[in-house]
This record gives structure tokens, C-alpha cells and sequence, in this order.
């Protein structure tokens, strides 16, 4: 019967099982069309491909032992397919990338090893040079304080070159990537994404890097875990006290009293009204409320000695 397989393998027919893996390893290691650039190799290494798509399936093979390439390209009557026989009409898928993945296993061959350019042969490859992976990629992710507060879900689309199944080519495409905001996390905070980059024949691709910015507030300052608020108040709140009304990320509207005199590094702490921490939000830092005091422009003679007579007479 026919022997183009054989030939195409460059084995006998005798050969066994592991004498037709042996075969295709170092042939389609050698006519790979990622290294193998002369002209005919691409069809050769498809005629690799086919072969051992037939030679390594034991009905398939016995099939083509028994009729040749027409018995099993044309299909054999029935009854001979209790003997084991391929007994369906054959045709191969014509994707001797797709063979050659599942061979060596992994959606890229080449995924953990690259060579150089001396020919690849079975029983070790020379010249082994291991892959760096890219330098990482970083991006900035912007959220506003009151993400940071609550905790919050991104979902990212991005961008990247993958790598197709014939293991030498790419093509563009999207992926949403998700970030879950954790309550607390802070400003300079990294988020990786491992070997999210583009893809190439030769490298591993790079991590994506986001780091958390955070926008600023119309009322609040983050410092660590606290919040600091500034009220603006006049002398006569200062020296006589008063009440500022604060409303919280979350909504609450709380009013804290002022009995002290308030002089200009006078701070109000507030505790546990501050940030979540992110080991345990339950655990928040505190609000600390700073004051401007606004004195007046001017006072007129008998106001001045009003403040005068106040100021110095004795309790």
C-alpha cells in the first residue's frame, strides 16, 4: 500500500509508536515556519502535520496501511470497520499549527524556549536560550475619594496582540479586565495583572501595572487614613465657641461642638470618622477638623475698647 506518510516522516512502516512522535518532534521543530523561512517549508510542514495526524491515530493508520490514502481519504465499506479500520471518509483539518499545539502542548510551542538558528533535531535542543518576559506596562486608574471609601468594581477594556494558533502570527484583540476597589486602598496602590501585555513568538508578555491616583475632593484631604476638613469661622466663634456640621462620605450629617477657644493650630480630632483601613474596614482613622480664622477688616474705636475691657477683665 501507499507509503507518502512514511516518506513524509522519513520512517519505515515497521515504526512504533514512539518511533512516529520521535519523527514528527524533530521534523516539525525543524520546518516550523517560525524558523524555517526556505521556500517549501510551510508545505512541508503541513505534510508533517497530516502525517502524523494519520499515522499516530491507530484506526486512522490502520485504515491507510490496509487501503492507502484512497481507501481512507474515499472511505472503506462498513464491515471492515469492526476490524478497527477508519471506516468514515478522512480529511484532515489542514491547521498543522493546531497539531503541532497539541503535540508539544500550550497555546503558544514556543511559550518556555526559543533556539538559535542552527537546525533543531530530537534528542535535546542546542543552543537553549531561556525568554525574558517584557518590561511591565503601567497605567494610572483614577478614583475619586468616595470610591476609595466605599470600595468600588473597574472594569478596564484594554487592547493587546495575541498570539494565533499557528504559533507565528497575531492579530488585535479587546479584554475587559476587572478590578475590585477594596475600601481603604490608598494613593500609589498597584494592581498587576500578570503576562496581560502583547504576546510575541519570541518573549513573554509583559505584566500590566495599574496604580490607584486618587482625584481630588471638594471638601475633604486624605492624609493616610484620616480625613481632614477645613471650617472657616470668625474671631468671635473662636473666642465665644460654636458647632460645625460635617456630612461624611457616607451621608451622615454629624455636628461637633467647639468649647475650646480656637486659635490657628487648634485641630478638632474626631475618631473613627475617617477612612476605612484596608486591612480591616471596619477600623476607620479619624476626622480631624482644622479652622481658618476670619478676623474683620477693620474696628471702629468703641469696638476696640469693648474687646479691650473684655479681654482684660478678670473672672
Amino acid at each position: 500500500m501507499g507509503s507518502e506518510y512514511y516518506e513524509t516522516l522519513e520512517i519505515n512502516r515497521n515504526a512504533t509508536d514512539a518511533d512516529i512522535k520521535k519523527a514528527f518532534r524533530g521534523l516539525a521543530l525543524k520546518f516550523h515556519p517560525s524558523r524555517n523561512r526556505e521556500k517549501g517549508s510551510s508545505e512541508t510542514f503541513l505534510q508533517l502535520g497530516e502525517a502524523y495526524d494519520v499515522l499516530s491515530d491507530p484506526r486512522k493508520k490502520a485504515t491507510y496501511d490496509k487501503f492507502g490514502e484512497k481507501g481512507l481519504k474515499g472511505g472503506i465499506p462498513p464491515e471492515f470497520g469492526c476490524s478497527g479500520a477508519w471506516s468514515s471518509k478522512y480529511a484532515y483539518h489542514g491547521n498543522p499549527g493546531k497539531t503541532f499545539k497539541e503535540f508539544f502542548g500550550g497555546d503558544n510551542p514556543f511559550a518556555d524556549f526559543f533556539t538559535n538558528d542552527e537546525p533543531l533535531q530530537f534528542g535535546g535542543l542546542r543552543s537553549v536560550v531561556l525568554k525574558t518576559q517584557d518590561s511591565h506596562i503601567e497605567r494610572d486608574m483614577h478614583l475619586s475619594l468616595d470610591d476609595l471609601y466605599h470600595g468600588c468594581t473597574k472594569k478596564i477594556k484594554i487592547s493587546r496582540r495575541v498570539m494565533n494558533e499557528d504559533g507565528c502570527t497575531s492579530s488585535i484583540k479587546d479584554k475587559i479586565l476587572t478590578i475590585d476597589v477594596r475600601p481603604g486602598w490608598k494613593e500609589g496602590m498597584r494592581i498587576i495583572f500578570a503576562k496581560e501585555g502583547d504576546q510575541g513568538p519570541n518573549s513573554i508578555p509583559a505584566d500590566i501595572v495599574f496604580i490607584v491616583r486618587q482625584k481630588s475632593h471638594l471638601l475633604f484631604v486624605r492624609q493616610h487614613n484620616d480625613l481632614i476638613y477645613k471650617a472657616q469661622i470668625t474671631l468671635e466663634m473662636a473666642l465665644t465657641g460654636f458647632s460645625v456640621d460635617v456630612e461624611t462620605l457616607d451621608s451622615r450629617l454629624i455636628t461637633i461642638p467647639i468649647n475650646d477657644i480656637v486659635h490657628p493650630s487648634y485641630n478638632k480630632v474626631v475618631s473613627g470618622e475617617g477612612m476605612p483601613r484596608s486591612q480591616d474596614p471596619s477600623q476607620r482613622g479619624n476626622l480631624i477638623i482644622t479652622f481658618e480664622i476670619q478676623f474683620p477688616e477693620k474696628l471702629s474705636a468703641e469696638r476696640k475698647h469693648l474687646i479691650r475691657q473684655a479681654l482684660t477683665l478678670k473672672d
